[in-house]
């Protein structure tokens, strides 16, 4: 998209940004705020979480100074609960995690104005660009098939069904291989 410019982040500058991510979340999820799962305090909660580990990143679009949309995660640990909520059995070894193997991508969003436009791709991809990992994980609402669909798109397989939390909804868990491990 003309005029895009993407800027990237670490845990350490995250906090001059947060705001901003905070309000694009409010925007794009303003019809289901009232939820808990999707009320902004708990977004705020998983970005937290998201920001403390290791190989956190993230990449946030602006258009003319306005963000509209970003991405972000990290890398996922040993002794991650990534996996914990897992519904479809799976080998052992598919979920196993070393502290450098898998980049979980926990958000990535783009407001209604630009979608469609490829924003979501370009910002995706440059979260993605120079990862170390050799995959890429991410849930997708089991409602939104849409969504699921574009990832496929993107290359990403699925790898079973998850619910992350007890409230939470019913996830597709996707893999993206960037390199063989």
């Amino acid at each position: 998209m003309e005029g895009l410019r993407l800027e990237r982040r670490d845990a350490a500058g995250l906090s001059e940004i947060r705001q901003q991510l905070l309000d694009v979340y409010a925007d794009i999820y303003k019809d289901q705020l009232g939820e808990d799962f999707h009320s902004v305090e708990r977004f705020d909660e998983r970005l937290g979480w998201n920001a403390e580990v290791p190989g956190f990143a993230a990449v946030v679009g602006y258009l003319d100074g306005t963000p509209i949309g970003y991405a972000y995660g990290c890398t996922l640990q040993e002794m991650t609960r990534w996996w914990n909520g897992l519904q479809t059995p799976v080998p052992d070894e598919a979920t196993r995690e070393t502290g450098s193997r898998t980049f979980a991508l926990s958000e990535l969003m783009v407001v209604e104005k630009v979608r469609g436009t490829g924003t979501a791709r370009q910002i995706h991809d440059a979260l993605l660009s120079g990862r170390p990992e050799e995959r890429v994980t991410l849930l997708v609402e089991r409602d939104h098939p849409k969504v699921r669909a574009l990832y496929e798109s993107w290359s990403y397989e699925w790898f079973g069904e998850l619910l992350p939390f007890p409230d939470a909804p019913l996830y597709d868990a996707l893999v993206l291989r960037l390199r063989a491990g």
